[in-house]
């Protein structure tokens, strides 16, 4: 079936999530420890994080969660703390990230614009941090439809996220493909009537994400020639 509408995840699916977020979150650990490496170790307890090998545990919560999940876990680490405070901390801190794009992301999305697709990104993240993210990569002004889990239409695995992309878009759902990195996207996908698009740029793995996906590729830029073969 033709596809009028690609609605993307953010980490893991346009930005490359290991070489972005697992050295950022060893150092955001050790900040937030302020150089106690108990309590380092404690935090990344909590968020499922291995300190001795810099990476996230595939299971881990903040790999598709949201910025919310992620203070909670960091809060659980630190009596007392703020949850709220917290999460506008890493917010901000996370808008700052050195974000690795999967692909140069400025000529693919003009490619797919020039086929006539609708573009949007639907993250877990704030969309405060994804606006800062897509702005610093040059892109931000490429997509026709930017939310966060913050903006007003919920958060995946929930459909209507997805539905808003293509009710602001006058889409039919059957013509739009739901293109992520984990299986919240993807069950998001499928429940919202899409068709769904794995690509292996986070951390799940094809085995992980294929029972989910009409089609699972190695990262996004494989994508160009399977909208032009339908």
């Amino acid at each position: 079936m033709r596809i009028d509408g690609l609605l993307f995840d953010k980490d893991g699916t346009l930005f490359d999530f290991g070489a972005t977020w697992n050295a950022w979150a060893a150092d955001m650990i050790r900040a937030q420890a302020g150089g106690d490496a108990a309590l380092a170790a404690a935090i990344a307890r909590e968020m499922d994080y291995d300190l001795d090998r810099g990476t996230f545990l595939p299971h881990s919560i903040i790999i598709a969660g949201t910025n919310r999940d992620a203070a909670e876990a960091v809060a659980r680490a630190l009596p007392g703390a703020d949850v709220a405070a917290l999460e506008v901390q890493l917010m901000r801190a996370a808008s700052e990230a050195p974000l690795v794009p999967a692909v140069p992301l400025a000529p693919y999305l003009d490619d797919l614009a020039g086929r006539g697709l609708r573009l949007g990104v639907m993250t877990n993240d704030t969309e405060y941090a994804a606006r800062a993210h897509l702005d610093n990569a040059g892109v931000v002004e490429k997509f026709d439809f930017i939310a966060g889990f913050d903006s007003g239409f919920g958060a995946k695995p929930s459909p209507k996220p997805l539905l808003a992309f293509a009710d602001r878009m006058q889409l039919d759902p059957a013509r739009v493909a739901m293109v992520g990195d984990s299986t919240h996207d993807l069950v998001a996908g499928r429940a919202a009537g899409m068709q769904t698009i794995a690509v292996l740029t986070g951390m799940a793995t094809a085995e992980d994400l294929a029972p989910h996906a009409d089609v699972v590729f190695d990262h996004i830029g494989l994508i160009s020639d399977w909208v032009a073969a339908l």
